[in-house]
């Protein structure tokens, strides 16, 4: 049983990973009605909150139904780290998250994210502070390590811990992988396994299907899984890792008509979020993976993109859903 805190996530969650521009409310409406156990917030800037930008704020943004939820921070300064995570306790989540693995140059060059992975003795004050500033659970999402030479991770989760965080969620790569190659869980099992630990280890990097999720759960024995990139596109991930670890098989894949009803419904909540124009504009990073494998979709693909409206989009669904039932080919390779 995973607790966080006093959160009851019940045996071997699925966590929706905090991801830019993607992990929104209206994706996480549909992560969440697809059996997410608990979802974190797109990270935010320590600095953007206590500037009162609006975008920043904006990301605070959270909604009945996605509870539990956490919201994610990331920054490297300690006054502006504490001054944050007072502002989020009002937001009322049940997690408060810090970031210390986003690889990207512009996080990492400010010694945010990844970056304060060059300076655990830094990582440790920080999360000390964001402790004594909030009556929050505070977790943490992290890598392995800076580079193959700097993989300090069990020492990082020991002394996390011993300042008080109450879950940590640790990507299989480094900082010097960013996304490439493949994520070494050894490392993970290794925090897992140690003795001194006792608060709940998620793993994350590379689960992309419910066998790989099984497999991983036995081999490395995490408290659960942090799901990122194979949730864009695909949110049954989540169903689907349930049904097979409780009864040994496969879902059926979801068919080109359940697609396209998800899709319209991910539509109507960023438009209702964001407003139209940049609701549906930002809607459209997600088209290729919805529909991804269906043969002949790039020029439907084009025309969702080029399109402005609400009603646009949705009467070009229409019109791909009659297209392909016309053709016999509403049945979706995952």
């Amino acid at each position: 049983m995973a607790k966080i805190g006093n959160i009851d996530l019940g045996d071997f969650p699925l966590l929706l990973a905090p991801m830019e521009d993607v992990s929104d409310p209206p994706f996480r409406f549909l992560c969440k009605e697809q059996g997410c156990d608990m979802m974190f917030t797109e990270f935010i800037s320590v600095e953007g909150l206590i500037r009162d930008a609006d975008k920043s704020i904006q990301k605070l943004d959270i909604y009945e139904n996605e509870r539990p939820i956490g919201i994610q921070i990331f920054g490297a300064e300690l006054d502006s780290m504490m001054r944050a995570a007072e502002i989020v306790e009002e937001a009322k989540p049940e997690v408060l998250d810090i970031n210390y693995g986003c690889p990207v140059k512009k996080v990492v060059c400010k010694m945010a994210g990844a970056g304060i992975l060059r300076d655990v003795d830094k990582m440790v004050e920080l999360t000390r502070a964001v402790v004594k500033s909030t009556k929050l659970p505070v977790t943490v999402k992290t890598r392995l390590g800076w580079d193959e030479n700097t993989i300090f991770i069990e020492e990082v989760a020991e002394r996390l811990q011993d300042v008080g965080i109450q879950a940590i969620s640790i990507h299989g790569r480094t900082r010097k992988q960013m996304y490439k190659g493949e994520a070494d869980w050894s490392f993970i099992a290794k925090v897992k396994e140690n003795p001194r630990i006792h608060i709940p280890v998620f793993g994350n990097g590379d689960i992309d299907s419910p066998q790989k999720a099984v497999e991983y759960k036995e081999r490395y024995g995490v408290d659960g899984l942090m799901i990122g990139r194979a949730s864009i596109g695909n949110p049954w991930i989540f169903r689907d890792i349930k049904h097979f670890v409780k009864t040994g098989q496969l879902p059926c894949t979801p068919d080109l008509t359940e697609k396209i009803d998800v899709v319209k419904r991910h539509i109507d909540h960023s438009v209702e979020w964001k407003g139209e124009k940049l609701g549906v504009l930002e809607m459209r990073r997600h088209y290729s993976q919805y529909f991804r494998g269906l043969p002949g979709i790039k020029p439907w693909r084009a025309s969702l993109v080029e399109a402005m409206k609400k009603e646009e989009l949705f009467q070009i669904l229409d019109e791909l859903k009659e297209e392909y039932s016309r053709l016999g080919e509403l049945q979706l390779v995952r």
